[in-house]
């Protein structure tokens, strides 16, 4: 691969198309277009520089191939001399020394939960769900909800709504918890969140119980909650932007915000009474 196949699979990865890559660089379409192509046999240094940045790659990967380290580690000589020893065992060793760190992590997790200092998982500036195990039989939050209930389970709901709209806090707190049924259609909600505005209509309409499943990703077309500069929302996903469902509500292009990320995936709503 050559740095121009490198940029395409990035770009195809994250769904950008040049059109969406040239409003994020500031470099003109044509001029991209002749890049990628490979049409320009010598391309300016500052607009391989800008591709990278806009595409949240290193210069150093794009042009050499040489992968960045993106896992913000500092690791002590402890520490390394662990990892060297995990590379040197066989597959049965790795089995067991992953077990051995599984079960001492939900060791600690289980005593920080019965402190009541367990935190809760955090996706930039939204507060989302306690990632601590439960002191119950060692089973997590979710297994524990379904076993207290015969058909049906506790939700978590949220008191801050998810704009269909404008755009309001995710809040951290959940108010309370709703017996939501048991079944395959909701299996998969982590936790529930209550939507007010009106630019997902006539599907979703204020005032709607979503049902969200834990995700940091979701595919183009599908629905979602996402943060925004520290906003919540619920749209389509777009892949360079979010959509509305009412149409008087234009797009919203995420090139707009410094902090973008998606924190779940929509997997239903629950039935209005």
């Amino acid at each position: 691969m050559d740095y121009i196949d490198r940029i395409k699979l990035i770009k195809s990865e994250k769904r950008i198309t040049n059109d969406a890559l040239s409003d994020m660089t500031g470099i003109p379409l044509g001029t991209l277009s002749k890049i990628l192509a490979g049409i320009s046999d010598s391309p300016k240094l500052s607009n391989i520089v800008a591709i990278c940045d806009a595409l949240e790659t290193s210069l150093e990967y794009v042009v050499n191939g040489i992968p960045e380290n993106t896992n913000n580690f500092t690791l002590d000589r402890g520490e390394m001399r662990l990892i060297e020893n995990y590379r040197a065992l066989d597959s049965h060793g790795k089995e067991l020394v992953t077990l051995v760190l599984d079960k001492e992590r939900e060791r600690v997790l289980r005593a920080a939960y019965v402190d009541g200092s367990a935190e809760l998982e955090k996706t930039n500036d939204a507060r989302i769900l306690p990632t601590a195990i439960s002191a119950e039989s060692g089973l997590s939050a979710r297994e524990i909800r379904r076993n207290r209930g015969l058909g049906k389970r506790a939700l978590p709901l949220f008191d801050m709504p998810v704009s269909a709209g404008v755009g309001v806090f995710l809040d951290s707190a959940a108010s309370d918890e709703i017996m939501i049924p048991d079944n395959d259609r909701t299996s998969e909600a982590d936790f529930a969140l209550r939507i007010s505005g009106n630019s997902m209509e006539p599907k979703y309409r204020d005032g709607d119980v979503l049902l969200v499943s834990n995700s940091d990703y979701v595919e183009v077309g599908e629905l979602g909650i996402f943060i925004l500069d520290g906003s919540g929302y619920f749209k389509i996903y777009g892949g360079d932007r979010l959509i509305s469902m009412n149409k008087i509500y234009g797009d919203i292009l995420l090139k707009d915000f410094q902090s973008v990320s998606c924190v779940g995936r929509v997997v239903g709503k629950l039935k209005r009474k």
